[in-house]
Protein backbone atom coordinates (compact mmCIF):
# COMPACT_ATOMS: atom_id res chain seq x y z
CA UNK A 1 0.00 0.00 0.00
CA UNK A 2 1.30 3.21 -1.12
CA UNK A 3 1.26 6.63 1.30
CA UNK A 4 -2.07 6.93 3.02
CA UNK A 5 -4.26 9.77 1.65
CA UNK A 6 -4.42 12.37 4.71
CA UNK A 7 -7.92 13.35 5.67
CA UNK A 8 -9.63 16.71 4.59
CA UNK A 9 -10.07 18.88 7.82
CA UNK A 10 -11.93 21.90 5.65
CA UNK A 11 -14.00 18.96 3.86
CA UNK A 12 -14.58 17.09 6.76
CA UNK A 13 -16.40 20.16 8.68
CA UNK A 14 -18.33 20.85 5.43
CA UNK A 15 -20.08 17.97 5.87
CA UNK A 16 -20.36 17.23 9.82
CA UNK A 17 -20.28 20.78 11.04
CA UNK A 18 -21.68 22.99 8.29
CA UNK A 19 -24.03 20.18 7.15
CA UNK A 20 -24.66 18.20 10.02
CA UNK A 21 -24.54 17.27 13.77
CA UNK A 22 -21.55 18.83 15.07
CA UNK A 23 -20.52 22.13 16.72
CA UNK A 24 -16.59 22.01 15.86
CA UNK A 25 -14.42 19.82 14.12
CA UNK A 26 -10.24 19.92 13.43
CA UNK A 27 -7.97 17.29 12.32
CA UNK A 28 -4.41 17.76 12.97
CA UNK A 29 -1.28 15.74 11.71
CA UNK A 30 -0.03 14.68 15.37
CA UNK A 31 -0.84 14.84 18.78
CA UNK A 32 0.11 13.16 22.03
CA UNK A 33 -3.93 12.16 22.22
CA UNK A 34 -7.18 13.55 21.26
CA UNK A 35 -8.53 12.58 24.85
CA UNK A 36 -5.62 15.02 26.31
CA UNK A 37 -6.33 17.63 24.21
CA UNK A 38 -10.47 17.46 24.24
CA UNK A 39 -10.24 17.15 28.07
CA UNK A 40 -7.67 20.33 28.43
CA UNK A 41 -10.93 21.88 25.93
CA UNK A 42 -13.39 21.13 27.59
CA UNK A 43 -11.76 23.23 30.81
CA UNK A 44 -11.59 25.93 28.47
CA UNK A 45 -15.17 25.89 27.71
CA UNK A 46 -15.23 23.52 24.15
CA UNK A 47 -19.09 22.97 23.07
CA UNK A 48 -21.09 20.22 23.13
CA UNK A 49 -19.73 17.91 20.43
CA UNK A 50 -16.74 18.95 19.87
CA UNK A 51 -14.23 16.70 17.36
CA UNK A 52 -10.94 16.21 17.42
CA UNK A 53 -9.14 14.06 14.85
CA UNK A 54 -5.66 13.06 14.52
CA UNK A 55 -3.75 11.29 11.86
CA UNK A 56 -1.19 9.78 14.18
CA UNK A 57 -1.33 9.81 18.36
CA UNK A 58 1.95 9.83 19.87
CA UNK A 59 0.79 9.04 23.36
CA UNK A 60 -2.53 7.29 22.91
CA UNK A 61 -4.22 5.26 25.54
CA UNK A 62 -6.91 3.10 25.96
CA UNK A 63 -8.59 0.89 28.95
CA UNK A 64 -6.48 0.68 32.21
CA UNK A 65 -4.15 2.75 30.67
CA UNK A 66 -2.83 0.28 28.11
CA UNK A 67 -0.92 2.41 25.02
CA UNK A 68 -2.59 2.12 21.49
CA UNK A 69 -0.69 2.09 18.57
CA UNK A 70 -1.55 5.05 15.93
CA UNK A 71 0.84 5.25 13.22
CA UNK A 72 0.19 8.16 10.72
CA UNK A 73 -2.35 7.92 7.99
CA UNK A 74 -2.94 4.30 8.69
CA UNK A 75 -6.48 4.55 10.96
CA UNK A 76 -9.04 6.67 12.33
CA UNK A 77 -8.24 8.58 15.69
CA UNK A 78 -10.64 10.45 16.41
CA UNK A 79 -12.69 11.99 19.86
CA UNK A 80 -16.02 13.82 21.07
CA UNK A 81 -16.26 16.52 23.36
CA UNK A 82 -19.79 15.82 24.86
CA UNK A 83 -22.34 17.45 27.78
CA UNK A 84 -25.01 15.66 27.69
CA UNK A 85 -27.24 17.20 30.97
CA UNK A 86 -28.25 13.80 32.30
CA UNK A 87 -28.24 11.54 35.08
CA UNK A 88 -24.44 10.15 35.90
CA UNK A 89 -25.86 6.27 35.61
CA UNK A 90 -26.90 7.27 31.98
CA UNK A 91 -23.51 8.70 31.79
CA UNK A 92 -21.74 5.34 32.12
CA UNK A 93 -23.48 4.32 28.93
CA UNK A 94 -22.09 7.12 26.37
CA UNK A 95 -18.86 4.19 25.40
CA UNK A 96 -21.24 1.14 25.17
CA UNK A 97 -23.63 3.23 22.51
CA UNK A 98 -20.36 4.35 21.35
CA UNK A 99 -19.73 1.12 20.90
CA UNK A 100 -23.13 0.06 18.86
CA UNK A 101 -22.69 2.68 16.50
CA UNK A 102 -18.97 1.57 15.93
CA UNK A 103 -20.38 -2.04 15.23
CA UNK A 104 -23.10 -0.66 13.41
CA UNK A 105 -20.66 1.33 10.67
CA UNK A 106 -18.14 -0.88 10.58
CA UNK A 107 -20.71 -3.95 9.14
CA UNK A 108 -23.00 -1.67 7.36
CA UNK A 109 -20.03 0.33 5.34
CA UNK A 110 -17.51 -2.39 4.98
CA UNK A 111 -19.55 -5.61 5.04
CA UNK A 112 -16.43 -7.22 7.85
CA UNK A 113 -18.53 -9.10 10.72
CA UNK A 114 -18.15 -6.92 14.15
CA UNK A 115 -19.04 -7.78 17.62
CA UNK A 116 -18.46 -5.72 21.05
CA UNK A 117 -16.58 -7.50 23.43
CA UNK A 118 -17.66 -5.77 26.78
CA UNK A 119 -17.61 -2.95 27.46
CA UNK A 120 -16.05 -1.28 24.12
CA UNK A 121 -13.95 -3.11 22.12
CA UNK A 122 -14.68 -4.18 18.74
CA UNK A 123 -13.34 -7.54 17.55
CA UNK A 124 -13.73 -8.13 13.63
CA UNK A 125 -13.75 -11.48 12.37
CA UNK A 126 -15.35 -14.83 10.59
CA UNK A 127 -17.84 -15.56 13.70
CA UNK A 128 -15.14 -18.06 15.00
CA UNK A 129 -11.58 -16.30 15.27
CA UNK A 130 -11.97 -12.65 16.28
CA UNK A 131 -9.24 -10.08 16.56
CA UNK A 132 -9.36 -6.78 17.86
CA UNK A 133 -10.07 -3.95 15.22
CA UNK A 134 -10.68 -0.73 17.88
CA UNK A 135 -11.28 0.22 21.14
CA UNK A 136 -13.26 2.73 23.21
CA UNK A 137 -12.21 5.31 25.88
CA UNK A 138 -14.06 7.23 27.86
CA UNK A 139 -13.02 10.08 30.17
CA UNK A 140 -15.07 12.42 32.77
CA UNK A 141 -14.09 16.21 32.98
CA UNK A 142 -15.62 18.24 35.96
CA UNK A 143 -15.34 22.08 35.42
CA UNK A 144 -17.02 25.22 35.70
CA UNK A 145 -19.69 24.13 32.93
CA UNK A 146 -20.58 20.91 34.74
CA UNK A 147 -19.34 17.64 33.49
CA UNK A 148 -18.23 16.56 30.26
CA UNK A 149 -17.32 13.51 28.71
CA UNK A 150 -14.62 13.05 26.17
CA UNK A 151 -15.06 10.07 24.32
CA UNK A 152 -12.00 8.66 21.77
CA UNK A 153 -11.92 6.12 19.19
CA UNK A 154 -9.22 4.86 18.04
CA UNK A 155 -9.45 2.28 14.61
CA UNK A 156 -6.86 0.19 12.86
CA UNK A 157 -8.13 0.57 9.48
CA UNK A 158 -4.93 0.31 6.80
CA UNK A 159 -2.47 -1.97 8.90
CA UNK A 160 -1.12 -5.12 8.20
CA UNK A 161 -1.93 -7.45 10.90
CA UNK A 162 1.26 -8.46 11.21
CA UNK A 163 2.40 -4.74 12.54
CA UNK A 164 0.14 -4.55 15.21
CA UNK A 165 0.41 -5.62 18.96
CA UNK A 166 -1.64 -8.23 20.51
CA UNK A 167 -4.72 -6.86 21.75
CA UNK A 168 -6.28 -6.52 25.24
CA UNK A 169 -6.84 -10.21 27.20
CA UNK A 170 -4.45 -11.58 24.64
CA UNK A 171 -6.52 -11.04 21.40
CA UNK A 172 -4.38 -10.77 18.42
CA UNK A 173 -4.92 -7.21 16.47
CA UNK A 174 -6.21 -6.83 13.11
CA UNK A 175 -7.31 -3.74 10.92
CA UNK A 176 -10.43 -3.36 8.60
CA UNK A 177 -8.30 -3.26 5.68
CA UNK A 178 -6.63 -7.48 6.91
CA UNK A 179 -10.34 -8.38 7.36
CA UNK A 180 -10.81 -7.17 3.52
CA UNK A 181 -12.47 -3.98 3.63
CA UNK A 182 -11.54 -1.75 1.14
CA UNK A 183 -11.79 1.81 3.19
CA UNK A 184 -12.00 5.26 2.36
CA UNK A 185 -11.10 7.03 5.97
CA UNK A 186 -13.20 10.10 4.89
CA UNK A 187 -16.37 8.41 4.00
CA UNK A 188 -16.03 5.95 7.22
CA UNK A 189 -15.53 8.88 9.06
CA UNK A 190 -18.41 10.45 8.08
CA UNK A 191 -20.23 7.45 8.30
CA UNK A 192 -19.14 6.55 12.30
CA UNK A 193 -19.88 10.02 13.44
CA UNK A 194 -23.24 10.41 11.84
CA UNK A 195 -24.31 6.65 13.23
CA UNK A 196 -22.57 8.02 16.41
CA UNK A 197 -24.65 11.23 16.81
CA UNK A 198 -28.12 9.24 15.59
CA UNK A 199 -27.54 7.42 18.66
CA UNK A 200 -26.58 9.70 21.01
CA UNK A 201 -29.69 12.51 19.59
CA UNK A 202 -32.21 8.93 20.33
CA UNK A 203 -30.13 8.15 23.73
CA UNK A 204 -30.54 12.17 24.46
CA UNK A 205 -33.90 12.35 23.43
CA UNK A 206 -35.12 9.48 26.16
CA UNK A 207 -33.49 11.12 29.01
CA UNK A 208 -30.48 8.24 29.19
CA UNK A 209 -33.07 5.65 29.47
CA UNK A 210 -31.55 2.85 26.98
CA UNK A 211 -34.27 0.48 27.33
CA UNK A 212 -37.03 2.79 25.63
CA UNK A 213 -34.54 4.06 23.28
CA UNK A 214 -33.88 0.69 22.21
CA UNK A 215 -30.25 0.90 22.74
CA UNK A 216 -29.92 -1.86 25.08
CA UNK A 217 -31.20 -4.62 22.75
CA UNK A 218 -28.97 -2.86 20.24
CA UNK A 219 -26.05 -3.41 22.39
CA UNK A 220 -27.14 -7.39 23.26
CA UNK A 221 -27.24 -7.78 19.88
CA UNK A 222 -23.95 -6.99 18.85
CA UNK A 223 -22.43 -8.27 22.07
CA UNK A 224 -20.54 -11.11 21.47
CA UNK A 225 -19.18 -11.39 25.48
CA UNK A 226 -22.62 -13.20 25.90
CA UNK A 227 -22.91 -16.87 26.06
CA UNK A 228 -19.20 -17.02 26.37
CA UNK A 229 -17.22 -18.56 29.31
CA UNK A 230 -15.17 -16.03 30.50
CA UNK A 231 -12.70 -14.74 33.28
CA UNK A 232 -13.33 -10.99 34.78
CA UNK A 233 -10.04 -9.98 35.88
CA UNK A 234 -11.45 -7.18 38.41
CA UNK A 235 -7.68 -6.25 39.61
CA UNK A 236 -4.85 -7.75 41.88
CA UNK A 237 -5.33 -11.31 42.51
CA UNK A 238 -9.58 -11.24 41.97
CA UNK A 239 -11.22 -13.23 39.02
CA UNK A 240 -14.97 -14.08 38.40
CA UNK A 241 -15.04 -17.32 36.43
CA UNK A 242 -18.54 -18.08 34.96
CA UNK A 243 -21.09 -17.51 31.82
CA UNK A 244 -21.85 -14.09 30.50
CA UNK A 245 -25.83 -14.45 30.63
CA UNK A 246 -26.67 -10.52 30.20
CA UNK A 247 -26.09 -6.67 30.19
CA UNK A 248 -28.28 -5.07 33.06
CA UNK A 249 -29.87 -1.82 32.27
CA UNK A 250 -27.00 -0.14 33.92
CA UNK A 251 -24.75 -1.64 31.40
CA UNK A 252 -23.38 -4.27 33.20
CA UNK A 253 -22.34 -7.25 32.55
CA UNK A 254 -24.12 -10.52 34.27
CA UNK A 255 -22.19 -13.60 34.80
CA UNK A 256 -23.27 -17.17 36.24
CA UNK A 257 -21.03 -19.33 38.02
CA UNK A 258 -20.81 -22.52 38.46
CA UNK A 259 -22.82 -22.53 41.85
CA UNK A 260 -25.64 -20.85 39.72
CA UNK A 261 -25.16 -17.81 41.38
CA UNK A 262 -24.99 -14.44 39.04
CA UNK A 263 -22.85 -11.41 39.80
CA UNK A 264 -23.18 -8.15 37.86
CA UNK A 265 -19.62 -6.81 36.80
CA UNK A 266 -19.42 -2.69 36.42
CA UNK A 267 -15.87 -2.87 35.86
CA UNK A 268 -13.50 -4.98 34.71
CA UNK A 269 -10.95 -7.35 32.01
CA UNK A 270 -12.99 -9.61 30.65
CA UNK A 271 -11.24 -12.52 28.64
CA UNK A 272 -13.21 -14.75 26.32
CA UNK A 273 -12.72 -18.82 27.27
CA UNK A 274 -15.46 -20.32 25.18
CA UNK A 275 -18.86 -20.61 24.11
CA UNK A 276 -20.38 -22.12 26.28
Amino acid sequence: MGVPVLLDGPRLRARLVDDGPYAALDVVVSTGSTNTDLVAAAGRGAADRTVLIAEEQLSGRGRMQRQWTSPRGHGLFVSVLLRPELPPVAISWLPLIAGVALAETVERTTGVRATLKWPNDLLLGDGEEWSKGAGILGEAVTGPDGVAIVLGMGINVFQKREDLPRGAGGLPATSLAAEGAEVDREEFAVALLTAFAEVDDRWRAAGGDVVASGLLDRYRRLCGTLGQQVRVELGGDDQLLGVATDIDETGRIVVRTPDGRTTAVSAGDVIHLRRA
